[in-house]
């Protein structure tokens, strides 16, 4: 009778974060460079990780380092396998504290009611609070780098709670001497022709939302230059390069004078939402998101300018 196979070794998460490194580099040199060990040290290393695997995963050539078949298996599978290893230690961390809790927000909205409101009800809860770029909400709580985020839609919600705090206008951004400019309102109608910036980096979702594109015809918002930089974009409308639509709570007038917003009708709203991951239990994260339902109404005074991406 066979021998039956031996049972697969634990993988060691320090050499499965080597074997990534290593084939992110495709270069011993520089991955050992970066993970501050030598080149022997490394090998050393990437050779149990491929005793415990049970195949080879690096091939070295005179061109640099090269992934084996098993070892582009292997790849995406591990950078899975680090990511749940980081998250879960994050989410004991976080239990582990329940006093304290992060506050996410995006630009041009403001949390401070509603934390104000959080640190009196709970004064011995330990309330941050950190500016997220608005493409970043989902990956900032499923990473645990924020308990709570402030932020408008549209994005990906799997795996998130979210709860709807208000409605909020979109408005049309132009030049103060643009042709729109003054109106009292105009419609997508106005604009079929005024060219709409994108931004490649961005869900498409969020480009479609924010470009009014497709529109009510069926025919494709009129493409403008792409945003490789937020800074850019008020300097593109300004210059007369583009238009773009932007929340009304996006307060330019009287920041720029070369700048003027316009009220859009005729299409939806933008809804601010605030966003917890999906089962999440804490006291703290609750009482943060009824703090947000009272105080977080859309009526909380200014906002600074919009020189976020287009949607912050």
């Amino acid at each position: 009778m066979p021998d039956a196979p031996r049972p697969p070794e634990d993988l060691d998460l320090r050499l499965v974060r080597a074997f990534t490194v290593v084939a992110g580099h495709r270069h011993f040199g520089r991955a050992a460079a970066d993970l501050h060990l030598t080149q022997s040290s490394l090998s050393r290393q990437i050779g149990r990780l491929e005793q415990q695997v049970g195949a080879r995963l690096l091939d070295r050539t005179p061109q640099g380092t090269r992934l084996t078949e098993a070892g582009e298996v292997f790849l995406p599978l591990a950078a899975a396998l680090l990511r749940s290893a980081e998250r879960a230690t994050a989410s004991a961390r976080a239990a582990a504290r329940p006093s304290r809790i992060v506050v996410g927000y995006i630009g041009n909205l403001t949390v401070a009611p509603a934390v104000r409101d959080l640190r009196h009800r709970h004064p011995d809860a330990e309330v941050r609070i950190l500016h997220l770029h608005c493409k970043e909400p989902r990956a900032a709580l499923l990473d645990h780098r924020v308990d709570v985020a402030l932020a408008r839609l549209p994005f990906s919600t799997d795996g998130l709670h979210v709860t709807v705090l208000y409605d909020e206008p979109r408005v049309l951004l132009v030049p103060a001497n643009h042709r729109l400019a003054g109106k009292e309102a105009v419609t997508l109608d106005d604009i079929a022709d005024e060219p709409i910036p994108r931004a490649p980096d961005f869900d498409p979702a969020w480009n479609a939302f924010w470009r009014a594109d497709p529109r009510p015809d069926g025919s494709a918002a009129p493409d403008g230059p792409l945003i490789q930089q937020d800074e850019d974009k008020l300097e593109l409308v300004a210059g007369g390069q583009a238009v773009l639509i932007v929340p009304g709570g996006a307060v330019v007038s009287g920041l720029r004078s070369d700048l003027t917003t316009v009220p859009l009708e005729g299409v939806e709203p933008s809804q601010v939402v605030l966003a917890t991951r999906a089962g999440d239990r804490s006291r703290l994260v609750a009482a943060f998101r009824r703090s947000a339902e009272t105080h977080l109404t859309g009526t909380t005074g200014p906002i600074a300018s919009p020189v976020g991406p287009i949607s912050d």
